[in-house]
């Protein structure tokens, strides 16, 4: 299977909170899987830890390649054809980061680890 996690999930896994758990954190670990962390919510964690909305061990710049690697997460740019495929999305979820992600499971066909029920309501694979 191939896993895109949500910018909370990937949080979540790097904290060892109790909320990855179950099928969720089995599908994690599975070394058949292949797991994906997008350039959209690196790109969100970004903003937030600038702003101040979001505090981390470590600045992100050293705190994402370092926890990827060590996790065996792989990264997924954004790419035109997801950032095209975005027009053709329901208005159903204002986020612009939720957005790309949904794009680039679709286009890439990806399974979107996600606990956001508006998410969750797009026409793209999700897990949680």
């Amino acid at each position: 299977m191939r896993l895109l996690l949500d910018t909370c999930t990937f949080l979540w896994v790097l904290g060892g909170t109790a909320d990855v758990r179950g099928r969720v954190a089995d599908a994690f670990r599975a070394a058949d899987n292949e797991v994906y962390l997008s350039a959209a919510s690196v790109w969100e964690i970004a903003i937030k830890h600038a702003s101040g909305r979001l505090v981390l061990p470590h600045p992100p710049d050293q705190l994402i390649p370092a926890e990827r690697d060590a996790r065996a997460i792989l990264p997924l740019p954004i790419d035109e054809e997801s950032a095209l495929h975005i027009s053709r999305l329901p208005d159903l979820h204002r986020d612009p980061f939720d957005r790309m992600l949904v794009a680039q499971a679709i286009v890439h066909g990806l399974t979107i680890v996600t606990p956001d029920p508006l998410v969750l309501q797009y026409p793209a694979r999700t897990m949680w």
